[in-house]
Protein backbone atom coordinates (compact mmCIF):
# COMPACT_ATOMS: atom_id res chain seq x y z
CA UNK A 1 0.00 0.00 0.00
CA UNK A 2 1.10 3.28 -0.58
CA UNK A 3 2.06 6.15 1.77
CA UNK A 4 0.14 9.68 1.07
CA UNK A 5 1.79 12.18 3.46
CA UNK A 6 0.53 15.57 3.78
CA UNK A 7 3.28 18.36 4.50
CA UNK A 8 0.72 21.20 6.13
CA UNK A 9 1.44 24.27 8.28
CA UNK A 10 -0.79 27.15 8.16
CA UNK A 11 2.49 29.21 8.85
CA UNK A 12 4.10 30.51 5.59
CA UNK A 13 8.38 29.81 5.49
CA UNK A 14 8.33 26.92 8.00
CA UNK A 15 10.05 24.75 5.14
CA UNK A 16 7.39 23.03 4.11
CA UNK A 17 8.38 23.19 0.18
CA UNK A 18 11.59 21.91 1.11
CA UNK A 19 11.00 19.04 2.88
CA UNK A 20 8.07 17.56 0.47
CA UNK A 21 11.12 17.91 -2.42
CA UNK A 22 14.00 16.68 -0.30
CA UNK A 23 11.91 14.03 1.31
CA UNK A 24 10.45 13.46 -2.10
CA UNK A 25 13.87 13.06 -3.21
CA UNK A 26 15.18 11.31 -0.57
CA UNK A 27 12.68 8.23 -0.82
CA UNK A 28 13.35 8.38 -4.86
CA UNK A 29 16.84 7.94 -3.98
CA UNK A 30 15.83 4.95 -1.62
CA UNK A 31 13.88 2.83 -4.94
CA UNK A 32 10.70 4.27 -3.93
CA UNK A 33 8.37 5.52 -6.25
CA UNK A 34 7.12 9.28 -5.47
CA UNK A 35 4.72 11.55 -6.64
CA UNK A 36 4.75 14.83 -5.43
CA UNK A 37 2.01 17.17 -5.37
CA UNK A 38 1.71 21.18 -5.41
CA UNK A 39 -1.60 21.81 -3.64
CA UNK A 40 -0.62 25.71 -3.72
CA UNK A 41 -1.61 27.90 -5.78
CA UNK A 42 1.43 30.25 -5.21
CA UNK A 43 3.42 27.03 -7.06
CA UNK A 44 6.55 26.88 -4.64
CA UNK A 45 6.60 23.25 -5.28
CA UNK A 46 6.54 23.42 -9.23
CA UNK A 47 9.02 26.25 -9.22
CA UNK A 48 11.54 24.72 -6.48
CA UNK A 49 11.37 21.49 -9.08
CA UNK A 50 12.96 23.84 -11.70
CA UNK A 51 9.88 24.42 -13.38
CA UNK A 52 9.92 29.00 -13.76
CA UNK A 53 6.77 29.50 -15.38
CA UNK A 54 4.01 27.76 -14.22
CA UNK A 55 1.51 30.07 -15.54
CA UNK A 56 2.88 28.49 -18.65
CA UNK A 57 1.91 25.08 -17.69
CA UNK A 58 -1.25 23.70 -19.78
CA UNK A 59 -2.12 20.50 -17.42
CA UNK A 60 -1.50 21.23 -13.89
CA UNK A 61 -3.88 20.38 -10.02
CA UNK A 62 -6.27 22.62 -11.67
CA UNK A 63 -7.20 20.74 -14.68
CA UNK A 64 -7.18 17.14 -12.73
CA UNK A 65 -9.27 18.55 -9.92
CA UNK A 66 -11.59 20.17 -12.18
CA UNK A 67 -11.95 16.87 -14.55
CA UNK A 68 -13.22 15.23 -11.09
CA UNK A 69 -15.59 17.85 -10.42
CA UNK A 70 -17.55 17.51 -13.79
CA UNK A 71 -17.28 13.61 -13.18
CA UNK A 72 -14.91 13.54 -17.03
CA UNK A 73 -13.20 10.65 -18.43
CA UNK A 74 -9.51 11.47 -18.64
CA UNK A 75 -5.88 10.43 -17.52
CA UNK A 76 -5.13 10.83 -14.59
CA UNK A 77 -1.43 10.53 -15.46
CA UNK A 78 -1.87 13.70 -18.40
CA UNK A 79 -0.89 16.40 -15.97
CA UNK A 80 2.34 14.12 -14.26
CA UNK A 81 5.78 15.91 -14.91
CA UNK A 82 9.19 14.55 -14.15
CA UNK A 83 11.86 15.76 -12.27
CA UNK A 84 15.67 13.75 -13.28
CA UNK A 85 16.12 13.26 -9.66
CA UNK A 86 13.33 10.73 -10.20
CA UNK A 87 10.54 12.13 -8.08
CA UNK A 88 7.45 12.85 -10.28
CA UNK A 89 5.39 16.22 -9.63
CA UNK A 90 1.66 17.08 -10.09
CA UNK A 91 2.39 20.84 -10.65
CA UNK A 92 0.46 23.78 -9.86
CA UNK A 93 -0.46 27.34 -11.19
CA UNK A 94 -2.93 30.40 -9.69
CA UNK A 95 -5.68 28.89 -11.53
CA UNK A 96 -5.62 26.73 -8.47
CA UNK A 97 -7.38 29.72 -6.96
CA UNK A 98 -10.49 29.15 -8.81
CA UNK A 99 -10.89 25.73 -7.96
CA UNK A 100 -10.61 26.55 -4.51
CA UNK A 101 -13.57 28.49 -4.47
CA UNK A 102 -15.34 26.40 -6.76
CA UNK A 103 -14.67 23.34 -3.81
CA UNK A 104 -16.80 25.59 -1.49
CA UNK A 105 -19.86 25.01 -3.71
CA UNK A 106 -19.28 21.49 -4.81
CA UNK A 107 -21.41 18.35 -2.79
CA UNK A 108 -18.92 16.38 -1.58
CA UNK A 109 -15.88 18.85 -2.07
CA UNK A 110 -13.45 18.50 0.64
CA UNK A 111 -13.11 14.86 -0.83
CA UNK A 112 -12.30 16.19 -4.61
CA UNK A 113 -8.37 15.44 -4.27
CA UNK A 114 -9.32 11.91 -2.53
CA UNK A 115 -11.07 10.69 -5.99
CA UNK A 116 -7.88 11.96 -7.86
CA UNK A 117 -5.37 10.42 -5.64
CA UNK A 118 -7.26 6.88 -5.78
CA UNK A 119 -6.84 7.03 -9.31
CA UNK A 120 -3.05 6.87 -9.28
CA UNK A 121 -2.46 5.72 -5.71
CA UNK A 122 -1.38 2.31 -6.90
CA UNK A 123 1.50 4.04 -9.20
CA UNK A 124 3.36 5.11 -5.94
CA UNK A 125 4.46 4.11 -3.12
CA UNK A 126 4.23 7.96 -1.69
CA UNK A 127 2.39 10.54 -2.38
CA UNK A 128 3.38 14.06 -0.60
CA UNK A 129 1.06 16.47 -0.85
CA UNK A 130 2.61 20.14 0.00
CA UNK A 131 -0.21 22.81 1.07
CA UNK A 132 -1.09 26.34 0.71
CA UNK A 133 0.43 28.53 3.98
CA UNK A 134 -3.61 28.31 5.64
CA UNK A 135 -6.43 26.24 6.42
CA UNK A 136 -8.39 26.70 3.31
CA UNK A 137 -10.63 24.45 1.35
CA UNK A 138 -7.18 22.84 -0.39
CA UNK A 139 -5.58 22.22 2.78
CA UNK A 140 -8.93 20.64 3.95
CA UNK A 141 -8.86 18.35 0.57
CA UNK A 142 -4.98 17.22 1.03
CA UNK A 143 -5.93 15.86 4.76
CA UNK A 144 -9.12 14.40 4.08
CA UNK A 145 -6.91 12.62 1.33
CA UNK A 146 -4.22 11.76 3.63
CA UNK A 147 -2.90 9.06 5.58
CA UNK A 148 -0.04 10.74 7.56
CA UNK A 149 0.46 14.61 8.51
CA UNK A 150 3.85 15.95 8.68
CA UNK A 151 3.90 18.84 10.50
CA UNK A 152 7.40 21.55 9.85
CA UNK A 153 7.50 24.02 12.40
CA UNK A 154 10.38 26.81 12.66
CA UNK A 155 12.19 26.80 15.82
CA UNK A 156 10.33 30.15 16.85
CA UNK A 157 7.99 31.39 18.98
CA UNK A 158 5.21 32.38 16.85
CA UNK A 159 4.99 29.40 14.15
CA UNK A 160 5.29 27.13 17.31
CA UNK A 161 2.08 29.02 18.73
CA UNK A 162 0.34 28.59 15.63
CA UNK A 163 0.59 25.06 15.60
CA UNK A 164 -3.04 24.63 18.38
CA UNK A 165 -4.93 25.86 15.76
CA UNK A 166 -3.34 23.65 13.11
CA UNK A 167 -3.95 20.40 15.25
CA UNK A 168 -7.50 21.24 16.00
CA UNK A 169 -8.37 21.01 12.34
CA UNK A 170 -6.65 17.84 11.78
CA UNK A 171 -8.59 16.58 15.23
CA UNK A 172 -11.81 17.44 13.00
CA UNK A 173 -10.85 16.15 9.76
CA UNK A 174 -9.89 12.61 11.87
CA UNK A 175 -13.29 13.29 13.19
CA UNK A 176 -15.47 13.86 10.59
CA UNK A 177 -13.99 13.32 7.40
CA UNK A 178 -10.77 11.20 7.55
CA UNK A 179 -10.65 8.59 10.25
CA UNK A 180 -7.33 7.22 8.96
CA UNK A 181 -5.65 10.28 9.36
CA UNK A 182 -2.67 10.07 11.36
CA UNK A 183 0.15 12.61 12.23
CA UNK A 184 3.27 11.13 11.55
CA UNK A 185 5.17 13.92 13.68
CA UNK A 186 6.31 17.53 14.33
CA UNK A 187 9.45 18.19 12.21
CA UNK A 188 11.34 20.71 14.04
CA UNK A 189 13.19 22.80 10.90
CA UNK A 190 15.53 25.90 10.49
CA UNK A 191 17.21 25.15 13.97
CA UNK A 192 20.30 27.69 14.56
CA UNK A 193 22.10 25.72 16.46
CA UNK A 194 24.54 28.83 17.35
CA UNK A 195 21.77 30.38 19.46
CA UNK A 196 19.98 28.82 22.89
CA UNK A 197 16.56 30.09 21.94
CA UNK A 198 16.79 27.33 19.07
CA UNK A 199 17.30 24.96 21.88
CA UNK A 200 14.28 26.60 24.05
CA UNK A 201 11.72 26.83 21.30
CA UNK A 202 12.85 22.83 20.51
CA UNK A 203 12.01 22.15 24.27
CA UNK A 204 9.15 23.84 24.35
CA UNK A 205 7.69 21.86 21.56
CA UNK A 206 8.51 18.76 23.18
CA UNK A 207 7.19 19.78 26.63
CA UNK A 208 3.49 20.93 25.26
CA UNK A 209 3.51 18.25 22.43
CA UNK A 210 5.72 15.24 22.85
CA UNK A 211 3.72 13.48 24.95
CA UNK A 212 0.77 13.27 22.44
CA UNK A 213 2.53 13.33 19.51
CA UNK A 214 5.59 11.94 17.89
CA UNK A 215 8.87 14.18 17.75
CA UNK A 216 10.72 13.33 15.11
CA UNK A 217 14.41 12.95 16.34
CA UNK A 218 16.25 14.38 13.00
CA UNK A 219 16.04 18.54 13.20
CA UNK A 220 16.29 20.24 9.65
CA UNK A 221 19.26 23.00 10.40
CA UNK A 222 19.40 26.38 9.00
CA UNK A 223 21.19 27.00 5.83
CA UNK A 224 21.21 29.82 3.09
CA UNK A 225 22.02 26.30 0.70
CA UNK A 226 18.66 24.86 0.64
CA UNK A 227 17.11 28.20 -0.28
CA UNK A 228 19.86 28.04 -3.22
CA UNK A 229 19.12 24.64 -4.15
CA UNK A 230 15.39 25.58 -4.24
CA UNK A 231 16.21 28.68 -6.70
CA UNK A 232 17.93 26.39 -8.98
CA UNK A 233 15.53 23.38 -8.67
CA UNK A 234 17.02 21.21 -7.45
CA UNK A 235 17.36 18.94 -4.13
CA UNK A 236 20.37 19.78 -1.54
CA UNK A 237 21.60 16.35 -2.75
CA UNK A 238 22.31 17.84 -5.57
CA UNK A 239 23.67 21.69 -4.73
CA UNK A 240 25.19 20.43 -1.19
CA UNK A 241 25.80 16.83 -1.10
CA UNK A 242 27.96 17.26 1.94
CA UNK A 243 26.08 19.63 3.60
CA UNK A 244 24.55 19.40 7.00
CA UNK A 245 20.69 19.88 5.41
CA UNK A 246 21.20 17.16 3.08
CA UNK A 247 22.41 14.38 5.93
CA UNK A 248 19.35 15.64 8.09
CA UNK A 249 16.92 15.48 5.22
CA UNK A 250 18.46 11.53 4.36
CA UNK A 251 18.21 11.06 8.11
CA UNK A 252 14.79 12.25 8.07
CA UNK A 253 13.84 10.01 5.20
CA UNK A 254 14.72 6.77 6.88
CA UNK A 255 12.79 8.14 9.66
CA UNK A 256 9.95 8.32 7.99
CA UNK A 257 10.63 4.81 6.11
CA UNK A 258 11.16 2.92 9.12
Amino acid sequence: MSRVIVCANQKGGVAKTTTTVNLGIGLAKKGMRVLVIDNDPQSSLTVALGFQNPSKLDYTMTTVLNHVIEEEDFDPRECILHHKEGVDLLPSNATLNSVETALLNVMGGETILSEYIEMIRNDYDFIIIDCSPNLGMLTFNALAAGDEAIIPVQAAYLPVKGLELLLKTISRIQRKVNKKLTIRGILITMVDYRTNYAKDITDMVQKTYGNDIYMFENVIPHSVRAAEASALGVSVYVHDPKGTVAAAYDALTWEVMA
